[in-house]
C-alpha cells in the first residue's frame, strides 16, 4: 500500500506555469533569468500558504537547470533537476530560521557559502521564516548578504516583513505575494478533485475556498479533511458540518424575519444555532458579512465582489431586492456595534438577542415615523383647502346676510371628548387648528347685530385686553402671547397693534384667531370699526423695559412706590 501524500505536497507546483495566483511575480522572475539579471538576494514576503517557498524552489531549480525550456521552465530530466526532485541536491540548500536562529547557525551558513556548487552555476540558499533570526544573527549575516561569492544567491521568505531589520531589507529585492482569490482556489480544487476521482458540489468548494482565506495550502488541507469525512462524494451539508461552518440558510431566514418585524422566530433561530455549539461572536460577525453581501448585490457592478457559488448568489440577489438601502445600512450599524461591544458585555447572549430585536424593529420604526409625519401634513393640507374654499365673513356680509353669521349646530366639526384642563401631553397640529376654528365659530355666532362706535383710550384697551387673554385660556400659548404683550393704539384710533415675537406666530394668528379676537374687541369696546393689526417686534424691542438685574428691580420699586422710599429713609435700609 502506497503511503498517502497530502494534496498540498502532492500537487505542489513544479514550474512557473503551474504557479497559481502569483502571475506577476512569476513573470518577473522568468524575465530576470532570460536577461541574466539575477540579484544576489531576494526577499519573498506575504501571508501563509500563498507560494513563497514554492516560488523560491522553482526559481532555484530553474537557474540551475542544464536545459531549461524557451519559457524558462525547468526540464525535469537533467541531473540537476533530478537531484532536486529527489532531495539530494548539494546546490540548493533550505534552512529553517525558526529553529536555526542563533549566531552560531549563521556562522556555519557563512562557511558553507564559500563552497561552489557541484552541479549547475549557482548555490541557492533558501532561508524560511527569516524574521525569526535573533538581532545578533541578523548582524552576523549582514556582511555575507551584502557581498556574497559570485555563485551564491540568497532567497529569504517571511510572513512578517515588519520584523526584519532595515539593513537586511535594503540588501534584497523584495517581492510581495498576494492572497489567492477564491476563484483561483475553486478552479484548483476542481482540477485536483477530478484527478482524484472525487465528486464535490460547487457550494462545498466555495465554502472551503472562503474558509481558507486566500491560502492555497489551507484550502487543500480542508479539502483532504472533507474527503476523509465524506468519502468520494462530498456534499455541502457534510462540509459545513465537518468544518463547523454556519449554513447561509440561517442568515437568509433571519433576514426574512427582520424584514417582517418578527423578533420571536429570530430569537428561536439564534437558540437553535447556539445549541449546535456555534460561537455567538462568530454568528454576529457572519450576520454582518451577510448584510454586506446583500448590500453589494443591490448594484450589478458590485455583485462581482460576491465570493459565493452561482446558485447561492441567485438567492442573495432575490433577497436583496426585498431589502432597502436604509434597512441594510441600519442593520450593518447594529451588528457592527454589537460585535465591537460584545466582549465588554456581562451577558453576551442577551447582548446578541437585543441586537436581533433591534434588527426586527427597523422597518416597524420606519413605518411609524412615516405615518406620524404624513398624517398631520395631510390633515393640515385638507383643513387649509377647506378654509380657502370658504368666503371670509366681513362686516358687510353680516349686515347684508345676518344668517351667515350663524353656523348651524349640526355642522360643528366633531372633536375628541377631552375635558378642558385634563389634556395631558403636547397637542397635535390637527387639534390646535380644530380648537382655534371652534373658538372662531363660537365668536361668530354671538356677534351682536348692533355695535356702536364708541371711542376708547389706552387704559380701557388694556383692561379689555386682559379680559381677552383670560377668555383664551383654552389655547394657552395664545393666552400667554396676549397677556405678555402691551397693545398699542396706532395713529388711526380704531386700529390696535398686537406685537408678536416671530413670523410663524403672526401667520398662525392671522389665519386662525384674528377674526375672533377682532370680534371680541369690537364687542367689549363697543366700536364696530376696531381693527387688529398683528406685527412682529424685534428682540431688542421685546426685551426693552424688562428688568433683569437686582439693582434695576430695586430702582423700579422705589420709583413706583413712594411709601417704600419713605420707609427706606426712616429705617435707613439699603435695598438691592
Amino acid at each position: 500500500m502506497d503511503r498517502f501524500i497530502v494534496s498540498a505536497r502532492k500537487y505542489r507546483p513544479g514550474s512557473f506555469e503551474t504557479l497559481i495566483g502569483q502571475e506577476n511575480i512569476a513573470k518577473t522572475l522568468k524575465n530576470s533569468i532570460l536577461r541574466d539579471q539575477l540579484a544576489h538576494a531576494y526577499l519573498f514576503c506575504g501571508p501563509r500558504g500563498v507560494g513563497k517557498t514554492t516560488s523560491a524552489r522553482i526559481f532555484a531549480k530553474t537557474i540551475n537547470c542544464l536545459s531549461p525550456s524557451a519559457d524558462m521552465d525547468p526540464c525535469g530530466v537533467c541531473e540537476s533537476c533530478k537531484a532536486f526532485d529527489e532531495n539530494r541536491s548539494f546546490s540548493i540548500h533550505e534552512m529553517d530560521a525558526a529553529s536555526n536562529n542563533s549566531v552560531e547557525d549563521i556562522r556555519l551558513l557563512n562557511e558553507k557559502v564559500r563552497i561552489p556548487p557541484q552541479i549547475g552555476k549557482y548555490s541557492v540558499y533558501i532561508i524560511d521564516e527569516v524574521h525569526m533570526l535573533s538581532q545578533a544573527a541578523f548582524n552576523a549575516f549582514l556582511k555575507t548578504l551584502e557581498e556574497p561569492p559570485a555563485h551564491a544567491i540568497f532567497i529569504l521568505a517571511t510572513t512578517e516583513k515588519h520584523k526584519i531589520i532595515p539593513t537586511i531589507l535594503s540588501r534584497c529585492q523584495t517581492y510581495d505575494f498576494n492572497r489567492i482569490s477564491v476563484q483561483d482556489i475553486v478552479r484548483n480544487i476542481k482540477n485536483i478533485a477530478q484527478q482524484e476521482g472525487v465528486q464535490i458540489e460547487d457550494e462545498a468548494i466555495h465554502v472551503i475556498a472562503k474558509k481558507a482565506d486566500g491560502a492555497m495550502r489551507d484550502a487543500l488541507t480542508l479539502f483532504d479533511q472533507s474527503v476523509a469525512f465524506c468519502g468520494d462524494n462530498v456534499t455541502y451539508e457534510q462540509v459545513i458540518s465537518n468544518l463547523n461552518i454556519l449554513d447561509y440558510d440561517y442568515y437568509l431566514r433571519l433576514t426574512d424575519n427582520f424584514l417582517m418585524g418578527n423578533h420571536t422566530p429570530a430569537l428561536l433561530i439564534l437558540d437553535e444555532i447556539l445549541s449546535k455549539g456555534f460561537n455567538s461572536l462568530h454568528f454576529i460577525g457572519g450576520l454582518s458579512s451577510h448584510f454586506r453581501d446583500l448590500l453589494i448585490c443591490k448594484d450589478p457592478l458590485s455583485a462581482k465582489l460576491l465570493e459565493l457559488a452561482p446558485s447561492v448568489i441567485e438567492k442573495y440577489k432575490e433577497q436583496s431586492e426585498k431589502c432597502s438601502f436604509e434597512f441594510l445600512f441600519s442593520a450593518l450599524n447594529i451588528t457592527s456595534q454589537c460585535e465591537s461591544s460584545y466582549k465588554a458585555s456581562g451577558n453576551q447572549r442577551l447582548h446578541v438577542e437585543f441586537a436581533l430585536v433591534k434588527l426586527s424593529t427597523i422597518n416597524c420604526e420606519k413605518e411609524k415615523v412615516s405615518e406620524k409625519v404624513a398624517a398631520p401634513q395631510q390633515e393640515v393640507k385638507s383643513e387649509i383647502k377647506k378654509e380657502e374654499k370658504k368666503e371670509p365673513i366681513t362686516e358687510e356680509s353680516i349686515k347684508n346676510n345676518p344668517e351667515e353669521a350663524t353656523i348651524p349646530q349640526e355642522s360643528k366639526p366633531e372633536t375628541p371628548n377631552v375635558k378642558e384642563g385634563k389634556r395631558q401631553g403636547p397637542r397635535s397640529i390637527k387639534e390646535m387648528m380644530q380648537q382655534a376654528k371652534e373658538q372662531t365659530a363660537k365668536t361668530e355666532r354671538v356677534i351682536p347685530k348692533e355695535i356702536g362706535t364708541d371711542s376708547f383710550d389706552q387704559m380701557r384697551l388694556e383692561a379689555v385686553w386682559m379680559e381677552m387673554a383670560e377668555s383664551e385660556k383654552s389655547l394657552q400659548r395664545l393666552a400667554n402671547a396676549i397677556s405678555s404683550t402691551k397693545p398699542l393704539i396706532s395713529e388711526n384710533p380704531n386700529k390696535i397693534i398686537f406685537y408678536v415675537s416671530n413670523e410663524i406666530q403672526k401667520e398662525w394668528i392671522n389665519s386662525n384667531c384674528k377674526l375672533r379676537l377682532e370680534a371680541f374687541l369690537k364687542e367689549k369696546l363697543n366700536n364696530t370699526n376696531t381693527e387688529l393689526l398683528v406685527e412682529v417686534t424685534s428682540q431688542e424691542e421685546a426685551n426693552e423695559g424688562k428688568l433683569y438685574m437686582p439693582e434695576e428691580k430695586a430702582k423700579y420699586l422705589l420709583e413706583k412706590h413712594p411709601e417704600l422710599k419713605e420707609l427706606q429713609k426712616d429705617l435707613k435700609l439699603e435695598i438691592k
